[in-house]
């Protein structure tokens, strides 16, 4: 028995990290070992090292990057602390020593069972990669790497029942913001406290369209991302799923944010009681590995319409108690309201730079001008306006804007 077909059986008898197995490349890597003839050795091989050169030159890297990836039973238990069998561990070490050998294959080890004389491309491999070492660090640093998608993604969907990850996330950071320093400054030191274990609050950024409330919670968490920090958005038509998303997350190491933006309801929303229960934590217990952060353009989350303000002082009480019975529930309220002149030129200097674009003499009453004739002045309003001089490579006049 050649060495190739007895490492082929020994990849089909993996058992923990078995999904693998699925990659496309593996199992291309496997049909490459069964060619029966010259001709179709050729063509596998071409096959394989096509696939695996649409990611990676290093077959040993694609593999371990598929290792440290992979979601499995093992990583789970040691996830949760929980008591981890011999027969389990020695199953996931025997795994990844054959993963190991896998991936340490060279491209003249197959070579030499193809009898032509063509040019037939080469991979790289890393001998020096030790699978069960590097496994062993990594469940070591579990709470900030994390596992399976939530690994190789930062940002998440919740759609219909389903964690979905945002292949193409907005990648804001707050270095990229400027003004509403102190109101940021409360949602990262609130952050900070949630990763260190320590109490934290569910956060209600409220206040003026366009002033930076989403690219605040956004920036925070691609800050953070590297502390394991992931944020899944949740849209406000599943808020009655969310128990069921928690139950998903409870138990990962990682810390998330539950994002709803635009928040607002109708009086008679049924997913206003759902909420309700989920800040008061009284769908399940305190979830320690999650945080509610919410955004609206308002401070009272529930609308009234004029005709349902009418009637007696205490409806009256009763329809503000109401209105303000669901923002009160959130442990920290952080208001964004619209900047007054020198705040908003300022955040337009700061775009103009970060944009590279040049300053010219009537730069700010340019900018004033694109505010007034589009609602008033807000962050949104500032880079809509540096973009905009942006495209037209800084050659606007009062005329033409």
């Amino acid at each position: 028995m050649s060495a190739l077909w007895q490492l082929k059986l020994k990849a089909k008898a993996l058992s923990v990290f078995r999904k693998i197995l699925d990659d496309p490349v593996i199992k291309a890597f496997m049909e490459m070992l069964d060619g029966s003839d010259n001709a179709a050795k050729t063509d596998k091989y071409a096959n394989f090292i096509y696939l695996l050169f649409q990611s990676n030159e290093n077959f040993t890297e694609y593999v371990w990057k598929r290792v440290a990836l992979d979601d499995n039973i093992y990583i789970r238990k040691c996830a949760k602390k929980e008591t981890v069998s011999p027969m389990l561990k020695e199953a996931a070490e025997h795994d990844l020593k054959t993963l190991q050998e896998i991936s340490q294959i060279t491209s003249q080890d197959i070579k030499k069972e193809i009898e032509c004389d063509i040019f037939l491309p080469e991979w790289s491999v890393k001998p020096e990669y030790d699978f069960i070492k590097m496994y062993d660090e990594r469940i070591n640093s579990i709470n900030v790497c994390g596992y399976g998608i939530y690994a190789d993604y930062t940002v998440f969907t919740y759609n219909n029942g389903e964690i979905m990850p945002a292949k193409h996330p907005d990648r804001i950071r707050l270095s990229d913001l400027t003004g509403y320093q102190r109101e940021r400054k409360k949602l990262v030191d609130n952050t900070i406290a949630f990763l260190e274990g320590r109490p934290a609050s569910n956060a209600l950024l409220y206040g003026d369209a366009g002033t930076g409330k989403s690219s605040t919670v956004k920036a925070v968490v691609n800050e953070f991302a590297d502390r394991g920090l992931r944020m899944v958005e949740v849209r406000k038509a599943d808020l009655l799923k969310i128990p069921d998303l928690i139950e998903q997350l409870a138990d990962n190491p990682l810390k998330f944010v539950l994002f709803i933006d635009d928040l607002s309801f109708s009086k008679h929303n049924e997913e206003i009681g759902a909420l309700k229960a989920l800040l008061e934590g009284t769908v399940s217990a305190r979830t320690p590995n999650i945080v509610i952060y919410a955004t609206s353009n308002r401070r009272h989350l529930i609308n009234e319409r004029f005709e349902e303000r009418q009637g007696t002082d205490i409806h009256i009480n009763e329809t503000i108690q109401e209105q303000t019975s669901l923002s009160d529930r959130f442990g920290l309220s952080i208001l964004f309201s619209r900047p007054d002149k020198d705040q908003y030129l300022q955040i337009v200097h700061f775009l103009m730079k970060q944009y590279n674009v040049e300053e010219t003499e009537n730069i700010e009453l340019l900018a004033e001008r694109y505010a007034l004739e589009r609602g008033g002045r807000s962050g949104r309003t500032a880079r809509q306006f540096v973009e905009s001089l942006k495209s037209f490579n800084g050659n606007r006049t009062v005329e033409t804007i």
